[in-house]
């Protein structure tokens, strides 16, 4: 049986060099950054490398990069921060989206419960804002406007240049979560207005366990964890010396060969989505061309999320319907509710994210399996059977 890993979404696999690159910092180069002797500052030479080439890649400044246990903690740092900076101005208004990830979702309604208003702004049927449904929101006591880069269910690419842009007119700080687009998508925080992005390096072929969040300089980053001196003091907790130089590692390769991989990548979502297609019943989710390159995300009708995960499993097929934060979940995606799909199509999504290392034999297995796996569920299902008949009654 043929093994065939595709949900690099959830996370991606330790590329050589960054094994290669974070090898001596877990054995002979051990060293605390924080230390003054010479051994210590080897590990703090080693970080510093990993913060120019972290900003290398985005296009930022090196004193603009902090470093954080990964995209959930920068997510939360960054809205409360911009939250606190707000409420000093008398502005308690926030504006994002429906489709968020948790980790924003979940900061915002606890900035709620604290007496913050949040517009949440809708995404349509292509899971795209409208950049004038962002520029409608924003009001004289809107103090931040939070909008992933690319859908982690989806792969939805939104505008974010104009939505920079129209906050850097309306001066309101913007926010990216951009764990799912960074060593995937080029991204200048400069040319894009972009105050604060978020990203993690296990999406790009670094270690779990590691992200970071850029600060645009002049903006007062409010301390999330307080205790000792590090990350210029923003920061406390001794540095994972060997995640953040493989971090480094990782974003600068993964740069280098953006277009490439892209242009590969994306090839390989467009044949699955053409094998795909070909099942009856079955519809792609969001926008076909505003997508990350390897996302592929299509709902099958009459058939449960779940029951087909497992099986493409039992195929060798490593698959998700959805968010990893979510997979424990047996309700249905809010991704896919937000974009107008309803409950019992949204249960029979299929989320398959591709990676460089996967390969056309992979696509042709999965177009293999998934047939027989569909037929063979909604052979099983009363709500297909219900389908079924009402598609009859249309027809007689």
């Amino acid at each position: 049986m043929r093994f065939v890993y595709a949900d690099n979404a959830a996370t991606t696999a330790v590329s050589e060099n960054v094994k290669n690159a974070i090898l001596p910092y877990l054995t002979e180069q051990y060293g605390n950054p924080s230390s003054l002797y010479s051994f210590g500052q080897t590990a703090f030479r080693a970080v510093e490398k990993a913060r120019q080439q972290v900003a290398d890649a985005l296009g930022a400044k090196k004193e603009e990069i902090y470093f954080t246990s990964g995209g959930s903690e920068a997510d939360n740092w960054a809205l409360r921060a911009a939250a606190k900076l707000g409420e000093k101005k008398g502005k308690k208004h926030i504006i994002s989206t429906k489709f968020e990830h948790h980790a924003i979702l979940h900061t915002l309604a606890a900035l709620e419960k604290e007496g913050f208003k949040v517009t949440y702004l809708d995404v349509y049927e292509n899971g795209i804002v409208k950049t004038q449904d962002v520029e409608n929101a924003i009001t004289d006591e809107t103090c931040l406007v939070t909008i992933m880069y690319a859908n982690n269910e989806i792969g939805t690419v939104q505008p974010i240049s104009e939505i920079g842009k129209i906050c850097q007119s309306k001066g309101v700080l913007f926010h990216t979560d951009a764990v799912q687009a960074v060593g995937h998508i080029a991204i200048d925080v400069k040319e894009q207005n972009i105050d604060m992005l978020s990203l993690s390096g296990h999406k790009f072929h670094a270690t779990k366990g590691v992200g970071a969040l850029y600060c645009r300089k002049g903006i007062l980053l409010e301390n999330l964890i307080h205790g000792g001196a590090q990350e210029r003091g923003r920061r406390a907790g001794t540095e994972n010396v060997p995640g953040i130089v493989g971090l480094g590692v990782a974003i600068t390769d993964m740069t280098a060969h953006l277009e490439e991989n892209a242009k590969k990548v994306s090839a390989l979502r467009d044949r699955l989505f053409e094998g795909a297609s070909k099942i009856s019943h079955s519809r792609i989710n969001g926008d076909r061309e505003s997508r990350l390159p390897g996302n592929f995300s299509m709902c099958f009708e009459g058939v449960e999320g779940e029951s087909l995960l497992l099986m493409l499993d039992m195929k060798g097929v490593c698959a998700s319907s959805g968010s990893a934060c979510t997979s424990g979940s047996l309700d249905p995606s809010h991704v896919l509710l937000s974009i107008g799909l309803k409950h019992e199509v949204a249960h029979g999504s299929l989320r398959l994210s591709l990676g460089e290392y996967n390969t056309e034999e992979d696509v042709d297995y999965i177009l293999e399996v998934l047939p027989p796996i569909i037929e063979r569920l909604r052979d099983m299902s009363p709500l297909w059977e219900h389908i079924m008949e009402e598609e009859a009654k249309k027809n007689a």
